[in-house]
């Protein structure tokens, strides 16, 4: 019997139905039945697009610190006073940061100069406490002045002294703390300033700065605070990392390496990123897995396994790539004294980290990857399965014509995409036919607007509900797919590649902006059911969209109004008496836009003796109720 049947009983796709004149849909939620949900069901993918990593949900707020990429140059730097700054090769900070700034005081300076770095267009300067680093070489006794100031306006919002003793002999690292008032925009710098007097005629040279407001758990070179506890109040099961395209490269040499991403950031060499545009890797293995732990998500770690964008390895040429996999498993899951398990704890780790989700490969249904990657994924699946059996693996696609003739078991496949709002409501049922005994996983979805693909777009809520009625469909085959993450998670505005997402902030106090597709994620992954239950009406689907589910707590309905119409709906959930209403709806091309958010969640409570519910959701609406 088809899981649509089961589910829904009577009810039945419609192509065109009359919407007008309708009358109230009538749905009764049984309470025994149905399929077992998926307990990692909603998560979140995460791609450094949209300087999402850097400049957006990483903490660090300078850009270009360490003159990483392809030819930085002095982007994001300015001089400060009658000096001259450049970028000096030959003056590395490490083997990995291999340039630096240097700064060179004009004779007869007497006041105090230096140079700004002007962040990702611009320093968010709020009322918080500030963690600041710097390498510096030179000879140089006396106050550093670190400032966070106006660009335009040069409204001094901190200033704080810090002493120094420097040589020319060696780069030095100081940190320092201090308090700043909050800016009214996000036309900020921040400065470092030296003693002109001291160093007239002469140059020092400064690298790898680094500003930190607080971060999320206070963590050491951890994720911005206010963006991960939005990120945090979706409640995501799982975290699907370091990307997408991230991993793969825009060269083999440039793919994502586990083993330059760990330890101190002074040894992390950074690279050009798939998306052409220089990437730290401050946001390293380790902290992601801060980010997992911190946030109770289970970790989903994403493997090289030969494709890059412009050449994809096979055949004994992967064996070295395969070694590597196996080293960074090593570091992650292996005992204290392992060969990689003694750096975990040397980095600051001493026990294992948990891992039980490992994807093998991005997308090798794309970019040239499908005709090597049944041989490339069958030689990583039996070595991985050897020597980790605990592992549950993932291969990157579900097409059969890129994948082995047959299966391996335990195998769970994945698939991704994005469509317009029309077709990815049409995809409701799309699930409902997968074989009952192949897992899957819904790697990246989301609605999207393709009228001008180098546009920036907003989702809007027919949009949202789009994607609401579309995960009514992935819930009712939860049974199945057991991880679904609507991507992309974040973007700075002033860095947008890929639109729309969930997400959204610049360097502006207040910009930090929760979409429509946001909302729905959070009404849906914040109330769950461990049971998809069946429901009984004579209603078809379209333009309503429904499902019903249960937990130990609570029986819970999800409703998607993809209409202009109003609709009014009786829901009989036997034996309950109260709960809550989560709605979100308006008109249907309306978007919350940075500092102009129009569309936020409602709540009611609710209740009936007799256990029927009535709700009327307005055109274009989402709403849960929730009823114990």
């Amino acid at each position: 019997m088809k899981a649509f049947n089961l589910l829904c009983m009577v009810a039945a796709m419609s192509g065109a139905p009359a919407w007008s004149h309708r009358p109230p849909v009538e749905l009764t939620v049984w309470d025994r039945g149905g399929n077992e949900s998926s307990s990692l069901l909603y998560g979140i993918m995460f791609e450094v697009t949209n300087q999402t990593g850097d400049g957006g949900i990483h903490g660090q707020l300078l850009r270009n610190n360490g003159f990483q990429g392809d030819e930085p140059g002095l982007l994001a730097y300015a001089p400060i006073g009658d000096v001259d700054i450049d970028q000096d090769s030959d003056n590395p900070v490490s083997d990995a940061i291999t340039s630096s700034l240097r700064l060179s005081v004009l004779e007869g300076e007497t006041a105090f100069v230096g140079f700004a770095n002007q962040g990702y267009n611009g320093v968010p300067v709020m009322n918080e406490t500030y963690t600041s680093e710097f390498w510096m070489k030179g000879d140089y006794d006396g106050n550093i002045t670190l400032q966070l100031v106006g660009s335009t306006s040069g409204e001094v919002y901190a200033n704080h002294n810090l002493t120094v003793h420097s040589t020319a002999d060696k780069f030095t690292q100081w940190e320092t703390t201090f308090n700043s008032t909050a800016s009214p925009d996000g036309e900020n710098e921040w400065r470092l300033l030296v003693d002109g007097y001291k160093v007239a005629g002469r140059s020092m040279n400064f690298g790898l700065v680094q500003l930190f407001p607080p971060t999320f758990h206070s963590r050491k070179n951890g994720l911005r605070d206010d963006v991960a506890k939005v990120v945090e109040d979706l409640r995501p099961s799982f975290l699907r990392f370091p990307g997408g395209n991230n991993i793969e490269g825009l060269e083999v040499n440039n793919r994502w390496k586990w083993n330059e991403t760990i330890g101190p950031v002074v040894d992390r060499p950074g690279r050009q990123s798939p998306w052409h545009v220089p990437n730290t890797d401050a946001l390293g293995l380790d902290e992601y897995m801060y980010w997992c732990e911190d946030m109770g998500m289970e970790p989903f770690l994403i493997l090289w396994n030969g494709k890059s964008y412009d050449e994809i390895l096979s055949g004994p040429d992967l064996d070295p790539y395969i070694e590597d996999a196996l080293n960074e498993l090593e570091y992650l899951t292996g005992p204290p004294d392992s060969i990689y398990g003694k750096l975990r704890v040397q980095n600051g780790r001493e026990e294992p980290w948990k891992l039980t989700y490992v994807g093998i490969g991005n997308e090798d249904d794309y970019t040239g990857g499908c005709e090597t990657n049944p041989e490339r994924f069958t030689r990583f699946y039996n070595i991985l399965r050897e020597k980790y059996p605990d592992l549950v693996l993932i291969s990157s696609t579900m097409k059969p014509e890129c994948l082995p003739e047959e299966l391996p078991k335990p195998l769970i496949l994945d698939q991704h995409y994005y469509r317009k709002p029309d077709e990815l409501v049409g995809m409701f049922d799309y699930w409902d036919n997968q074989p009952r005994d192949q897992p899957v996983i819904v790697g990246e979805f989301g609605a999207r607007n393709f009228t001008d693909p180098d546009g920036v777009f907003w989702t809007f809520m027919q949009m949202a509900c789009s994607e609401a009625a579309h995960m009514i469909g992935i819930e009712r085959n939860s049974d199945i797919i057991k991880m679904a993450a609507y991507a992309p998670l974040l973007q700075h505005y002033g860095f947008t590649q890929w639109s729309p997402t969930m997400i959204g902030l610049d360097s502006s106090p207040g910009s930090l902006t929760l979409s429509t597709s946001y909302y729905v994620q959070q009404m849906f992954s914040t109330n769950r059911g461990s049971t998809i239950l069946p429901v009984n009406t004579t209603s078809p689907f379209g333009p309503l969209y429904w499902g019903a589910s249960k937990n130990d707590e609570s029986y819970i309905v999800k409703l998607a109004n993809y209409g202009d119409e109003e609709q009014t709906i009786a829901i009989n959930v036997p034996e309950t008496t109260s709960g809550r209403l989560h709605k979100l709806e308006g008109p249907k091309e309306t978007a919350n836009l940075p500092h102009d958010v129009q569309i936020l969640p409602q709540k009611q409570e609710v209740d009936n003796p007799d256990g029927i519910y009535e709700v009327k959701m307005a055109a274009w609406g989402v709403a849960v109720l929730v009823v114990s």
